[in-house]
C-alpha cells in the first residue's frame, strides 16, 4: 500500500460476497439429495456398487474439509486471503461442473474429494476475513445475514437441482458454474486486509505476537466446535427415521409437515444478533444454542405423534440457527490476526470431524437404547448437560479474565 494512502475499508459489497461465496460449500451438500436417486439409476445397470458409493459421493468433499482445511488455514496465513480465495473459487467452479461431462461414478468421487479440497480453502478464507474486515459488532451483523440467506439460497436451489435433474442425471452438476460469478464479484470487491493490530490495541485487545499460537484458547473451541457439530447433525442426519418409528414414511407427507418448523432455523440467525446486541456473550450464547438443540432432540425422543416432532424441531432448528454463527464469532474473538487463518482451519476441520462422527455416535446410542427416539432423547440430555456445564465454566473463565 502507498505512503499516505488510507486502508479500503469494507462496506456493504465485501459483505455480501464474503456470506454468498460462504454459500458455495453448503451448495455441494443441499443441491445434490434431490439428484441421488437419478444418479444411483444411471450408474446401478453397471455398477452394483452405486447406491452405496453414490450417497457417499455426495458427503465426499465433507471428509476432505475435514483433513486439510488445518493446512488451508496455515495456507490462509502464509500466503494472505484474497489469492487464495480467488483461486479456490475459480477452481471450485470448474471442479464442480466437471462431472456433466464424465460417465464414470469413480471419476466422479475423485472429483467431488478435490472439491472438498477447494471447500476447505473457501470456508476457512471466507470466515476469516468476516472476522478481518469487521470488529466484534459488524461480525454479528454479517454472521447473522449469512445465517438468514443461507436457508433462503438453499431452498432456491433445491428447486432449481430438481429441475435440472429431470432435465438430465447429471445436469445438477452445472450448479456449480454459479461460482464464476461470484468469482468475478471478488475479483471487484474483495481486497488482502492489513492486520487489525493497531485497532485491537486502542480495545485494550492486544495481538501478542511474541507469545505464538494461541494453542490452550484453541484447544477449547476445537473441543466444543466438534461436541457442538456431534450434536448439531444429530437431526439432520437421522431425523427422516424419527419419522419413520412415529409411521410417518412418505416423503412428501413429511416435507409438507416439516415446512414451517424448518423456517425456525431463521428465528435462530435473528436470536443470534438479537442477543449479541444486547450484550451476552459467547458463553451463554453457546449454553443457549446447546438449550434450544437439546431441549428439541429430547421433545423429539419423548413424542409419540407428528404433533411433537414439530414442536421438537421448532426448538432443535432455533438452536441450529444459532450454533455455527455463534462458534464462529466466538472463535473469531479468541485468534489474534497472524495467526487466524489457521485458527480458523482448524474450526473448519474440527466442525467437518463432528459431522462425520455424528451418524457414528447416534448409532452406537440407538444400539444401546433399542430406537432412534430413545437415541435423540439420549442425545438432547447430553446437550443439555453440556450446555450448563459451559455456562458454568465458560462464564467463570470470563469473570477471571474481566478482574
Amino acid at each position: 500500500m502507498a505512503a499516505g494512502k488510507a486502508a479500503p475499508q469494507a462496506g456493504l459489497a465485501q459483505g455480501l460476497t464474503v456470506i454468498i461465496a460462504g454459500f458455495l460449500p453448503i451448495l455441494a451438500i443441499v443441491t445434490m439429495f434431490p439428484a441421488i436417486p437419478a444418479i444411483i439409476g444411471h450408474f446401478a445397470p453397471t455398477d452394483p456398487t452405486a447406491p452405496m458409493k453414490v450417497p457417499s459421493m455426495v458427503t465426499a468433499p465433507g471428509l476432505t474439509i475435514a483433513l486439510v482445511a488445518l493446512f488451508a488455514g496455515l495456507m490462509v496465513d502464509r500466503f494472505g486471503r484474497r489469492t487464495l480465495l480467488l483461486v479456490a473459487t475459480f477452481f471450485y467452479g470448474l471442479i464442480g461442473a466437471a462431472p456433466f461431462f464424465l460417465d464414470n461414478l469413480d471419476t466422479i468421487y475423485a472429483s467431488r474429494l478435490l472439491l472438498g479440497l477447494c471447500e476447505a480453502v473457501i470456508l476457512t478464507t471466507v470466515n476469516t476475513l468476516i472476522a478481518d474486515y469487521w470488529p466484534d459488532e459488524g461480525r454479528r451483523k454479517w454472521l447473522a445475514l449469512q445465517g438468514l440467506v443461507g436457508p433462503a439460497l438453499s431452498s432456491v436451489m433445491i428447486f432449481f437441482a430438481g429441475t435440472m435433474t429431470a432435465w438430465r442425471w447429471n445436469g445438477i452438476f452445472l450448479l456449480y458454474l454459479l461460482a464464476v460469478p461470484i468469482w468475478a464479484a471478488m475479483v471487484r470487491w474483495m481486497f488482502e486486509p492489513s492486520s487489525d493490530a493497531t485497532v485491537r490495541m486502542m480495545l485494550g485487545m492486544d495481538e501478542k505476537d511474541s507469545e505464538g499460537f494461541p494453542w490452550g484458547a484453541m484447544l477449547g473451541i476445537a473441543g466444543l466446535t466438534l461436541f457442538s457439530s456431534a450434536i448439531y447433525y444429530v437431526f439432520i442426519v437421522n431425523g427422516a427415521t424419527v419419522w419413520q418409528e412415529l409411521g410417518v414414511t412418505d416423503p412428501q407427507s413429511i416435507g409438507q409437515i416439516t415446512a414451517l418448523p424448518t423456517l425456525f432455523i431463521l428465528v435462530g440467525a435473528t436470536l443470534f444478533w438479537w442477543l449479541g446486541a444486547k450484550g451476552l456473550g459467547s458463553p451463554t450464547l453457546i449454553a443457549v444454542f446447546l438449550g434450544f438443540l437439546g431441549a428439541g432432540l429430547a421433545v423429539m425422543g419423548l413424542t409419540h405423534d407428528w404433533k411433537g416432532m414439530i414442536v421438537g424441531m421448532a426448538l432443535q432448528q432455533t438452536g441450529a440457527g444459532m450454533a455455527i454463527p455463534t462458534l464462529i464469532a466466538w472463535a473469531q474473538s479468541q485468534l489474534p490476526f497472524q495467526h487466524r487463518g489457521r485458527g480458523m482451519g482448524i474450526w473448519t476441520a474440527t466442525f467437518f470431524f463432528g459431522q462425520f462422527s455424528s451418524p457414528l455416535l447416534v448409532s452406537l446410542l440407538r444400539g444401546a437404547v433399542g430406537t432412534m427416539q430413545g437415541a435423540f432423547l439420549v442425545a438432547g440430555i447430553i446437550s443439555a448437560v453440556g450446555a450448563a456445564l459451559l455456562l458454568v465454566v465458560l462464564s467463570g473463565s470470563s469473570s477471571k479474565a474481566a478482574a
